[in-house]
């Protein structure tokens, strides 16, 4: 005798957050793969750097300003955004609207001070290896950078309107998520590309 076992799953939530969250696994893939596009990328200039007698080739250093204030800013950009993710979790609308327009205007500014560091770099990308991995690494980092704001900018755009639905919570901790992985990511290659070459 042949049985079939069938369960209605219609109580079940169609959301949910962290790990109980789909996007949130896709999230914590792009980061995998991400992680290991920087550590190629880390290699290749610490490879560079131990296979040259002197380092940065045929340029000074890069101008120590632009990526110490995007340090300051990226830290202190971690309280209100655990603030956003706090409100999203309460599904507190006002709240979590207010936060994502401020990372929104967080996100923008720290582009702004990426331009100046790429003006800051002291080397062009076709100068030599040395220019090639440099911007290589600070372009790397750009495009996560602009992604996150993207997507800051279109979840403010969608809890101004009709689809401000709780599923859309969910969506607001994933990005506060990555959020933290963008100011994670950019500590060790503020320290390779700032100080390194002043060893």
């Amino acid at each position: 005798m042949r049985q079939t076992i069938v369960r209605n799953v219609a109580e079940l939530p169609t959301y949910g957050y962290g790990p109980r969250s789909g996007p949130w696994w896709g999230a914590m893939g792009f980061m995998a793969l991400e992680g290991m596009g920087f550590a190629i990328a880390i290699g290749a200039y610490l490879y560079l750097y131990a296979v040259n007698p002197t380092w940065p080739i045929g340029a000074s250093p890069p101008d120590l300003w632009p990526g110490t204030a995007e340090v300051v800013v990226y830290l202190l950009s971690i309280i209100p955004n655990e603030i956003t993710n706090r409100a999203a979790h309460r599904q507190d609308l006002a709240k979590v609207r207010t936060g994502l327009i401020v990372m929104a205007l967080i996100g923008i500014a720290l582009l702004v001070l990426r331009g100046f560091e790429f003006a800051h770099l002291n080397t062009r990308w076709d100068n030599s290896a040395y220019g090639s991995i440099v911007w290589l690494i600070l372009g790397l980092h750009t495009t996560h950078l602009a992604t996150d704001v993207g997507d800051t900018v279109v979840l403010a755009v969608l809890m101004f309107t009709r689809h401000a639905k709780p599923r859309r919570f969910s969506d607001v901790t994933d990005n506060v998520f990555y959020w933290n992985f963008v100011v994670l990511a950019w500590l060790p290659l503020y320290v390779l590309l700032d100080w390194v070459p002043r060893l």
